[in-house]
């Protein structure tokens, strides 16, 4: 299913009956409930923003996918951009937050000094453009330039999950990001604790895989920022290699699957039956970044625009997923998962 998906003509994706999306919603999905009344509060704190209109404040459940939602459109246009400001200038520029490179080179941090107006530094900044990180083995040297375009993958946040070792390391993480958290905590039923950032390109795929290292079966939300993405999901209820990805669910297969075309500013939650679902993404689609998102960073006050020039139109070919995880069990803090309240 994955591969087959992975091969399928962005065009074809298109047309496809059987990629989910708010614009061709089938029977595979349903169930249209209510998101915290208070959404657009939620959203101008988090943006610090004088008001902010909520596109469309839905979401719904997958049939076939007990506790497998879906948030179409659920982030407006200035809670993307502002997270994307606090995920790749503010947190990325912070040490305790481990990437893939980390492994293998040792980076240089911009200075803690002020250098925009609001005292803050990034990777972004052309200062750093040049800058070379050292690498520990046999590896090329790398500029900033490099590592921004193509060679960072991921950033972790809260809990440093260990890739190589598939485990969070112990004793206390570094806090998650305070204001991140108080978005995902009041948006979503869960406590964020833990997230990778992925960054992906157009070619780029995140293998099938099931996220089981956490210590409780609370859900784990994944936020769209950039270019569409196919995401599969799926649930098999007996062993049996034959799959049928024409049919969300086929009693001769065991296979239940669901296939979602993800834009910008969408949402998944994975809860209950689907928590620990097989899932992966085989396709980024090149050219469907929104044209009010591809100049990012360069994009807002006329301070950022000059001050991220080099940059200008970095988005346009990438896509940021945010993962978030609740580490430990409920009872670790007070928001904890009730399907009753849907």
């Amino acid at each position: 299913m994955y591969k087959q998906w992975q091969k399928t003509d962005p065009h074809a994706i298109e047309k496809a009956s059987t990629c989910e999306n708010l614009e061709s919603m089938t029977d595979a999905f349903g169930h249209d409930f209510d998101l915290p009344a208070n959404l657009s509060n939620i959203f101008v704190e988090f943006a610090t923003s004088d008001g902010i209109a909520v596109d469309h404040p839905r979401m719904y459940g997958a049939k076939n996918l007990p506790g497998l939602f879906y948030y179409p459109k659920l982030l407006p246009a200035s809670v993307q951009i502002s997270l994307l400001d606090k995920l790749l200038h503010r947190d990325l520029s912070n040490p305790e937050h481990k990437t893939n490179l980390h492994l293998h080179y040792d980076l240089s941090y911009p200075p803690p000094t002020s250098y925009g107006s609001d005292g803050s530094t990034s990777f972004f900044d052309a200062f750093t453009d040049d800058v070379e990180h050292a690498p520990k083995e046999l590896h090329a040297p790398l500029t900033t330039t490099k590592m921004l375009n193509r060679k960072l993958r991921w950033i972790t946040l809260g809990g440093q999950y260990d890739w190589t070792n598939k485990v969070y390391p112990s004793g206390p993480p570094p806090p998650f990001p305070a204001d991140i958290k108080q978005l995902v905590d009041k948006t979503f039923p869960m406590e964020a604790e833990a997230a990778i950032v992925n960054l992906y390109s157009p070619g780029d795929t995140l293998s099938v895989h099931r996220d089981v290292s956490e210590e409780c079966a609370q859900p784990l939300v994944s936020i769209s920022i950039g270019c569409d993405a196919v995401f599969i999901v799926a649930l098999e209820d007996e062993e049996d290699d034959c799959i049928n990805i024409a049919e969300p669910r086929s009693a001769s297969t065991g296979l239940r699957s669901a296939v979602l075309r993800l834009r910008s500013g969408d949402a998944v939650l994975m809860s209950g039956e689907s928590r620990y679902a097989w899932h992966g993404v085989p396709k980024v689609i090149a050219g469907t970044c929104p044209d009010w998102l591809q100049d990012w960073p360069a994009v807002g006050s006329e301070e950022n625009v000059q001050r991220f020039k080099a940059y200008k139109g970095w988005m346009g070919g990438k896509r940021i997923n945010l993962n978030v995880r609740q580490m430990f069990t409920a009872g670790h803090g007070d928001n904890v998962w009730d399907e009753t309240h849907l």
